[in-house]
């Protein structure tokens, strides 16, 4: 019964849309009644297919969210006269395609942009343009540019800042010395173990807090971790950094990190709202993961990384941040590969990544965005082909294309 009147209200709501009165962004979420897993099993990987895809499309179920608004305008992504049509690569001899990727890769959704057209969209396992899929660590990306759009705003005054003249209850902390930068490059110094299928690391003890929804329950597990180093001595891949960071945006701005989001890009082009993980109810947005938003508008916000922070002729990040966040940093003398929360690729190419599979690819020597959702059965090392060879595949490609125009 519950099908055949959610049937129904959709029926309405399309016609409703094709006619004018009501947008299709506000239509009913069609997956919303799905089964789904629980967030310990997504991340033990002991979700059979089916639950696991309902699961990534669905996460918001899991955690209070917060909406991250969109606008009153939508920026356009237009259609390529001249789609990707045929596509392949090889890697030692061996020959894939676009089948591949996708049926090897679990792949959901993937959407090619280049010179600001869309070249290729796709959709599977049973999303389409109005699904909303999860982000994993895509989302550490969003947060630091939000970083940068706080120090462009003024709201944060430096980089070299320390942390505690924002956070001052993280004085006398393992993190007091620590910059924003230090957080930025994940070379705080701090103590973190990022192991996500060990139940006793520190990334699954701060899951753990977060599913408490006790207020503040991640930002005091943080405040009790020990030095393992100087600060910027070190680089260390900890989740844990980005709880800071959403904090110091919080703190920073004196707005919600979704409404910040929301205010300085979301609102600016954006076709749907997006939501986002709270610590607890009404708390703090999870810094590191728990964004859910559509394959599309993942698409834009790629461009506006590929665009250096402009949109529409507005600059919303200071000039040049995107090429430092992309940059590999060089840490007590040593080259890492590793930005501002960004993974430095080929040339000058580089991703926001997730696990389970998820990207947000930027390549700014041909004008290329890339997003690629997946439903991979394990947090790591489940990938059926290298997602960093298809990407530079893809590059190449682009690249011989834009030499024959």
């Amino acid at each position: 019964m519950c099908s055949v009147k959610y049937f129904i209200v959709t029926v309405q709501i399309t016609l409703l849309a094709f006619a004018g009165w009501v947008s299709a962004a506000d239509a009913p979420y069609r997956h919303a009644d799905e089964p789904i897993g629980t967030v310990r099993q997504l991340y033990d990987g002991k979700l059979y297919p089916d639950i696991r895809v309902n699961t990534f499309r669905n996460i918001d179920r899991l955690f209070p969210t917060r909406t991250v608004a969109r606008g009153a305008t939508v920026g356009t992504l237009p259609v390529s006269e001249q789609p990707l049509e045929a596509f392949s690569y090889t890697v030692d001899d061996q020959h894939y395609d676009l089948i591949d990727i996708f049926s090897l890769n679990a792949i959901s959704g993937m959407l090619i942009i280049h010179n600001g057209e869309i070249q290729f969209e796709k959709y599977q396992l049973g999303n389409d343009e109005r699904t909303r899929w999860m982000s994993m660590s895509v989302v550490k990306s969003i947060t630091a540019t939000l970083i940068g759009a706080a120090i462009h705003d003024g709201a944060i005054k430096s980089i070299d800042d320390p942390i505690i003249n924002y956070l001052p209850r993280f004085k006398d902390t393992a993190y007091d010395g620590v910059t924003v930068k230090h957080l930025l490059q994940m070379s705080s110094g701090v103590a973190w173990n990022e192991t996500y299928t060990d139940p006793a690391s520190d990334r699954r003890r701060m899951l753990e807090a977060q599913i408490s929804q006790q207020p503040g329950a991640v930002l005091d597990l943080m405040a009790t971790l020990p030095r393992a180093a100087q600060p910027g001595s070190r680089w260390n891949y900890s989740t844990g950094e980005t709880q800071l960071a959403g904090a110091l945006v919080r703190a920073a701005t004196g707005k919600p990190v979704a409404k910040y989001l929301s205010e300085k890009i979301w609102s600016k082009g954006m076709e749907t709202d997006a939501n986002w993980w709270l610590q607890s109810a009404d708390g703090l947005e999870v810094g590191g993961s728990g964004l859910s938003a559509t394959l599309r508008d993942y698409g834009r916000f790629g461009l506006f990384l590929l665009n250096d922070g402009v949109i529409d002729g507005q600059r919303l990040l200071p000039e040049g941040w995107i090429k430092a966040a992309s940059t590999r940093q060089v840490i007590a003398g040593e080259q890492v590969n590793y930005g501002y929360m960004l993974w430095p690729m080929h040339g000058n190419s580089y991703a926001a990544e997730g696990i389970f599979g998820q990207y947000v690819f930027v390549d700014p020597d041909t004008k290329l965005v890339v997003v690629i959702w997946s439903a991979q059965p394990k947090p790591l090392n489940r990938a059926g082909l290298d997602e960093y060879s298809f990407l530079k595949a893809l590059s190449a490609f682009y690249s011989s294309k834009n030499d024959q125009s």
